[in-house]
């Protein structure tokens, strides 16, 4: 018998953790050879969701739980759960049965044929909006085109099955600002993709908003690439060489028809341009700083409060 670990990150999720257990476990039932273990991890919730997973551990001998100190984020969750793990395989979900348990069997399939990670990539539904759709392919060939990892278009959902030997390599990584869906391309091994469609979200309102997204975009490019100082550098050089040539022309029109150029208001525009592209420049700069700045603290990525195994 072949046991299955589920980590499944849960922020306020009260309405969802019994019913996404209920679904795992029907697809078990129907499942030979397979034992399995969920384990909840609540990432700092503000609502009943502790309470319910303590109701379901007493119930249910397969569900474990982790309770953070507060919240720490998606990305911890997911890891404190396979750092915990005692599976031959693992599989990451969310709560909100947007992953559908139903391709877990598919998953275990790949698996059984040797690989060792099975990512899923994300179809969307037509009533997903158009804006959701196009910032979603945004995001993935600008962290693909300015990271040193390839993620496939909709391949960076964190629904994926790693074999115990690729969770082994995951948990004695030292990463400050975590991003899984690059760790996991970039650690190699035999890798498949399945796609599935995204459910719609069973109840509670996704906290995954605009700047969670954009702040998860400069996570995942500043984690695996430092083009985006080399492009800095670049535009430097570039900025430069347009300033003396524009100079020289300056120079030279000066010379032949004895006037002066005027014009404040282009000069001011000139000063405001490059100002603002030193800010940004150093900020990229800082964001590098900061994450050794995180780093070299060395502080753990998550707190557990509490847990029940």
């Amino acid at each position: 018998m072949k046991k299955i670990s589920i980590v499944i990150p849960a922020h306020n999720e009260e309405g969802n953790v019994a019913l996404v257990h209920q679904k795992i476990k029907e697809v078990f039932d129907s499942l030979e050879h397979y034992t399995f273990e969920i384990i909840f991890v609540n990432d700092g919730s503000r609502d009943n969701t502790q309470q319910k997973l303590e109701e379901l551990s007493q119930q249910h001998e397969e569900v474990k739980f982790i309770e953070f100190s507060r919240n720490f984020g998606h990305q911890p969750a997911v890891k404190a759960g396979m750092d915990n793990a005692t599976g031959n395989a693992v599989i990451s979900m969310d709560g909100d049965l947007q992953h559908p348990p139903e391709l877990i069997p598919e998953m275990i399939k790949k698996w059984e044929e040797g690989y060792d990670i099975v990512f899923t990539v994300r179809k969307y539904p037509k009533e997903i909006s158009v804006f959701k759709r196009k910032t979603s392919d945004f995001f993935y060939k600008i962290l693909s085109g300015l990271s040193d990892v390839d993620l496939t278009k909709g391949g960076g959902s964190d629904f994926r099955l790693m074999d115990a030997g690729a969770v082994e390599v995951m948990r004695n990584l030292n990463e400050d600002d975590l991003f899984l869906r690059g760790l996991t391309s970039w650690m190699g091994f035999k890798q498949i993709g399945i796609s599935f469609t995204a459910n719609e979200r069973l109840s509670g309102k996704s906290s995954y908003n605009l700047k969670k997204m954009v702040t998860f975009a400069f996570t995942g490019i500043t984690a695996f690439s430092v083009k985006p100082l080399y492009i800095a550098a670049y535009l430097g050089f570039l900025f430069s060489g347009i300033s003396v040539i524009g100079y020289a022309v300056y120079v030279i029109h000066s010379f032949i028809t004895k006037t002066e150029i005027s014009g404040w208001a282009s000069l001011i525009m000139t000063i405001v341009f490059f100002g603002g592209l030193q800010l940004i420049i150093l900020g990229i700069i800082g964001m590098y700083l900061g994450k050794i700045f995180k780093q070299v603290k060395n502080r753990p990525n998550y707190i557990i409060k509490n847990k029940n195994f």
